[in-house]
């Protein structure tokens, strides 16, 4: 049985601020470091390969097909969004093929094929749409039904939201995603990670979210284990109309209440929020936050700039497909879009160039994205579970905090952390180890403070945060 502990806290230190969010340390002694050489070491072997030069050569293929339109040509081996995912599992299979991965470990790579009837809107016709799937497998038994899923949508349109004869590049909006999770295979696939990685091009984005609704809905039945999923899309312009300039900054879009809570029983759980004053604390909020953490420890050219707001107003994205089955998902785009380029005919009318073309992607930034993605998958997939049933002792009154939760299954595990924040703070604040145990008292008071638990692994990996509800045992 493992031992409580009780852990005094007089001024707790906050050591670095990154990307807007805390990267957090209080009393340390003997502690794993926030970033370890090991952890430094994988990183770097994920982060340095990757190469925007050869990710904007995938974005004018991707362009070059003219139209990936939902119900484009299937037939054709040059034209339509036929031709254009058979490329895509094609290149998956070559990347798979040149890492030498065999056996177990091999990547699996599949069409995932799904029936849409016409809706009326903008499907139709019946239709399949298509995702292609490159799934790398984890390493660590107890780890490896864990997912974690990189998602691009890989279909365009024009102007029309019906018109598929048009040409529609779409090399920003979504060929910059999907050469993202191109790149991601080519760099992950020599690496041994603990969870297993999904790396997924959509179809029917732009038709209404379709092969991502389709694909996280099935997942839930099956009873998958998605951990997070990182949607990239428009994601390869740092510069945006009338000078405006975001080269080392993307923005996170993440729900703070999550959708799948509110579907389930919504009086019960808008009062658990209103009680908790949990509105900011879902799984897809810590999860942004984490990434912002992980930019902080390795520098990288690229930071987020956390956006809490499921998505923009007018539009939506593949994210939220998994957000509605209770996946936590975020979604990662430009600062400063340019809708001359986005849904656009390609033209020239009244002096102005409109149409989403290769020439408008930048190498650099997306390549600085694509790391962002990288050292953020790195740290997901061989961090330890994030702990479950956490919650926060309110048996009795105090002045102090007392935390429980159950421990994380991985082998690795060497203990947690208590982290903390005011309440008035959109990002972790504090930590302080409490050794491997799964209780806690802390000398804070709840009532002045939002409180958090992560596992922490021998690498010096760290989960996601835990966000504790009430209760008496």
């Amino acid at each position: 049985m493992k031992m409580p502990t009780h852990v005094a806290v007089g001024a707790p230190l906050l050591l670095m601020l990154a990307g807007g969010c805390a990267s957090m340390s209080g009393e340390r002694t003997g502690a794993v470091p926030i970033t370890s050489s090991a952890v430094g070491d994988t990183v770097a072997r994920a982060v340095d390969p990757v190469d925007g030069a050869r990710m904007h050569e995938d974005v004018t293929t991707l362009a070059g097909f003219g139209t990936r339109h939902t119900l484009s040509e299937t037939e054709s081996d040059s034209r339509g969004i036929g031709a254009a995912r058979r490329w895509l599992k094609a290149e998956f299979e070559r990347i798979a093929e040149a890492s030498g991965r065999t056996g177990p470990g091999s990547p699996s790579i599949y069409f995932d094929r799904h029936t849409v009837e016409p809706d009326g809107r903008r499907i139709t016709e019946r239709v399949d749409v298509v995702n292609v799937v490159c799934e790398i497998p984890g390493s660590m038994p107890s780890a490896a039904d864990r997912r974690i899923y990189v998602i691009a949508h890989y279909d365009s349109r024009a102007s029309g939201a019906l018109d598929a004869e048009s040409d529609a590049p779409g090399a920003n909006d979504d060929a910059s995603g999907v050469a993202v999770c191109l790149e991601l295979a080519r760099v992950l696939m020599p690496l041994e990670l603990d969870a297993t990685v999904v790396l997924m091009p959509t179809a029917g984005e732009e038709q209404g979210l379709f092969g991502a609704r389709l694909h996280a809905r099935a997942a839930r039945d099956r009873g998958d284990r998605i951990d997070a999923v990182l949607n990239n899309d428009t994601v390869g312009d740092g510069d945006g109309p009338g000078g405006r300039s975001a080269h080392d900054r993307v923005r996170v879009f993440s729900e703070g209440i999550p959708v799948a809570l509110l579907n389930d029983d919504r009086s019960q759980a808008l009062a658990r929020l209103r009680r908790e004053s949990a509105e900011s604390d879902g799984t897809s909020r810590q999860l942004a936050r984490y990434i912002a953490e992980v930019a902080g420890q390795h520098d990288l050219p690229v930071k987020p700039m956390l956006v809490h707001r499921a998505d923009r107003y007018l539009r939506g994205g593949d994210h939220t497909g998994f957000n509605e089955q209770g996946f936590a998902a975020i979604r990662f785009i430009e600062v400063y879009e340019d809708y001359t380029k986005q849904h656009q005919d390609v033209r020239i009318e009244d002096g102005i160039e409109y149409g989403d073309t290769a020439e408008h992607v930048d190498p650099a930034y997306l390549e600085g994205v694509a790391k962002l993605n990288a050292a953020s998958v790195v740290h997901l997939a061989n961090a330890p579970s994030v702990p479950k049933r956490a919650r926060i002792i309110v048996a009795e009154l105090s002045n102090d905090t007392t935390l429980r939760w159950d421990e994380s299954p991985e082998p690795d595990v060497v203990g947690y952390e208590i982290v903390w924040r005011e309440t008035t703070s959109p990002s972790w604040q504090h930590a302080t180890e409490v050794g491997d145990v799964t209780e806690a008292t802390i000398d804070l008071s709840k009532d002045h403070w939002f409180f958090g638990v992560r596992a922490v692994d021998r690498d010096g990996y760290r989960s996601p945060v835990a966000f504790p509800y009430a209760s008496r045992d």
